[in-house]
């Protein structure tokens, strides 16, 4: 073989080699039941609000006498082993035997939300045996809020499966993003209040710079405006003083002689009769 031959074939090699790793490496995610044109701008947001939780895995396990003893291995809209391809989002594995179980695929998910609460449903699980006339598997795993937590306290809540159909594994976890947004925004009081004491810090400390730097003065003389606020402290102690006293401040006190009340007028009658003639 020549050598451009023998370049060109470890080229193509190559090329193989790189497509084949980017297809593996390339993690699958949640696909929501129906057309993708028929998914709603809610579900688009809250696989979005999801997404922090797509790298990290879940399991818990459960042993329930001799007969039961499983682990359960979960992903938020990622397969929990992406080199079978089969789209297990939720998987059950028997610690006995070891065989697995796709409890639920997320190639067809469903989404809901409450106020502080996201419900992530996967369908399409394998089906049953003896039990729910043999339909599909699906997991049903409720998110609740808790603030300041990524993901925690992954468990399963129970197997409904003594129904003919409408069966469900039940799991619960705990995390921050099923949290409502906070509200940042300022009242109006807020952003006036803001304002107002912005202004009054402003003034003071320009007013006292602009006296002490330009101005030159010292002591009580460096507040801005002092004369002024100093004439408003009296302005205002003579008015509260005019408005809660009862009487006037400087009234003289009465004064009643004894015996006053006792004063007539002066009597009209005459002594000249006393008088010598």
């Amino acid at each position: 073989m020549s050598l451009p031959c023998h370049t060109s074939a470890l080229l193509l090699v190559f090329m193989a080699l790189a497509v084949v790793g980017a297809e593996q490496s390339e993690e699958r995610s949640c696909d929501v039941i129906g057309d993708e044109s028929s998914e709603s701008q809610m579900e688009r947001a809250l696989l979005k609000k999801l997404e922090p939780l797509s790298d990290m895995r879940f399991n818990v396990t459960v042993e329930k006498g001799k007969t039961e003893n499983y682990i359960y291995h979960f992903r938020v809209c990622r397969e929990v082993n992406s080199t079978l391809h089969d789209f297990g989002g939720l998987v059950q594995t028997d610690r006995q035997n070891g065989k697995t179980t796709v409890i639920g695929r997320i190639n067809e998910t469903q989404v809901f939300n409450g106020s502080d609460w996201i419900m992530l449903i996967y369908k399409g699980g394998d089906s049953y045996g003896r039990h729910c006339s043999g339909e599909k598997r699906r997991a049903v795993i409720m998110i609740s809020c808790k603030q300041g937590v990524t993901a925690s306290s992954f468990s399963i809540i129970s197997e409904e499966r003594e129904k003919e159909q409408e069966c469900f594994y039940l799991f619960e976890m705990d995390s921050s993003v099923a949290c409502p947004a906070e509200n940042s925004h300022l009242s109006v009081g807020s952003i006036l209040l803001i304002t107002f004491v912005s202004l009054i810090a402003v003034y003071i400390i320009g007013g006292f710079l602009y006296q002490r730097l330009v101005v030159g003065a010292k002591g009580m003389e460096q507040i801005p405006h002092f004369a002024f606020w100093q004439d408003l402290g009296n302005l205002v102690a003579d008015g509260c003083d005019f408005v809660c006293r009862s009487k006037p401040r400087n009234a003289p006190a009465a004064y009643r002689g004894v015996g006053d009340d006792q004063l007539g007028e002066e009597s009209e009658e005459r002594d000249d009769h006393l008088l010598p003639m």
